[in-house]
């Protein structure tokens, strides 16, 4: 339903949220004989809980985002550091490697809207806004694998003692690589020159606190969680806390707006396409569908179905499959897990509803549709391919 969304002219939304809420209601009515309803409302719950973590972690990056926004501040970040004139070309490049290094910095779903502004602020024509979207989403994607506040999939194959921090930071020389791949062979037919007019842009000093704050959450939220196991949603919580005392006291005594505004103007579709997707996913967990997804380890070499399981997270939700993957604990060396880890964290850019990024990048810009996204694919399957050799080379050179 959702590849056919040009077609039958119905948000992803709604189809979405209609199938997963659906899904449990089959599992309540229709149980395995040895579920109870006590059960599957544990395992409701269990599903709910990580919903809900990842809905509010959402809701304060999207708000902060929002508000910077809505108040130019990042288009001011972004033509500060452009030249007035830029090649497309040049520019493709530069944003790959801004959504690269700063999805490092931060997690993938704030790097993908802080990134995703970036390219809407420039106003280019559709076509090739959705080349720049593309990039933004396998760059944003190969850049949080490396490290484990980057990618959720990166954290859970560590906690589980597969990898170490040390050897993760190494993925990032075959990702960054497979990253300026994919620019290059996505800057053929971009030949224009854009001329840069940042115009006066004043400093108000409320955004500027706010944008302060903004970053300052992002880096406290890496350095709790190495430090003490913080949640990144209870930082960012914390985060937002701040943004509205911030907009309260310098607006003490004018009512023109409110900081609480900017919840209401997020994209509330994105949020309900994840909990239909989540509750889908989490059901298909449940009932023990993606375990079968790992007897291809029975079948072909550790490295193919370490390549497979890749292209599979494009199609199934990486989390659970990480999580049934590593639950089912194939026999693999660390050069294995290696690949494993950039396989299920960059193998979601190939179709545009693989990803937290791509799901992020669908909702905000109006020309990415899931057919629009597909016409990259073999592109994409290069880079990632690419990108997948190198991470096991990394492996081979590490642990021979």
């Amino acid at each position: 339903m959702i590849v056919l969304e040009d077609v039958i002219h119905l948000n992803k939304a709604k189809t979405t949220l209609f199938l997963g809420t659906l899904a449990w209601l089959v599992l309540f009515l229709f149980p395995e004989p040895n579920l109870s309803p006590k059960d599957i409302q544990e395992m409701l719950n269990e599903n709910l809980l990580e919903i809900a973590s990842l809905w509010l972690f959402l809701m304060a990056a999207m708000t902060f985002v929002a508000y910077l926004n809505h108040q130019g501040l990042i288009e001011t970040l972004i033509y500060k550091f452009l030249p007035s004139r830029l090649g497309e070309k040049q520019l493709l490049f530069m944003v790959a490697i801004f959504s690269f290094v700063f999805s490092s910095l931060s997690d993938n779903i704030t790097a993908t809207l802080v990134s995703v502004a970036l390219v809407l602020s420039l106003r280019l024509p559709p076509n090739k806004t959705l080349k720049f979207t593309v990039m933004v989403v396998f760059a944003v994607n190969s850049g949080g694998v490396s490290l484990i506040t980057g990618d959720v999939t990166t954290l859970m194959i560590f906690l589980a003692d597969k990898v170490a921090i040390q050897d993760l930071l190494w993925l990032s020389a075959p990702s960054f690589i497979s990253v300026m791949f994919l620019a290059g062979l996505l800057s053929f037919g971009l030949s224009g020159e854009l001329i840069i007019d940042g115009g006066q842009r004043r400093y108000d000093r409320v955004g500027m606190s706010i944008a302060f704050v903004f970053l300052a959450t992002i880096l406290s939220t890496i350095i709790l969680n190495v430090i003490a196991g913080v949640p990144p949603v209870l930082t960012f919580l914390f985060g937002l806390s701040i943004m509205f005392l911030i907009g309260r006291f310098f607006h003490k005594d004018d009512d023109r707006e409110s900081m609480l505004d900017y919840i209401r103007a997020i994209e509330f579709d994105t949020l309900l396409f994840f909990l239909g997707i989540l509750l889908l996913v989490g059901m298909l967990k449940e009932i023990g569908v993606l375990d079968s997804l790992v007897k291809i380890y029975d079948m072909l070499p550790a490295v193919h179905a370490n390549y497979v399981m890749g292209l599979l997270s494009s199609l199934v939700d990486n989390v659970p499959l990480t999580a049934a993957l590593l639950k089912a604990d194939p026999g693999m060396d660390h050069a294995g897990w290696l690949s494993l880890t950039y396989g299920v964290g960059v193998g979601g850019s190939l179709l545009v509803i693989g990803s937290a990024a791509g799901i992020v990048a669908m909702s905000k810009v109006p020309e990415v549709t899931f057919i629009s996204y597909m016409k990259y694919s073999l592109f994409l399957l290069l880079a990632y391919s690419l990108g997948f050799a190198g991470s096991y080379g990394v492996g081979l050179v590490l642990f021979q």
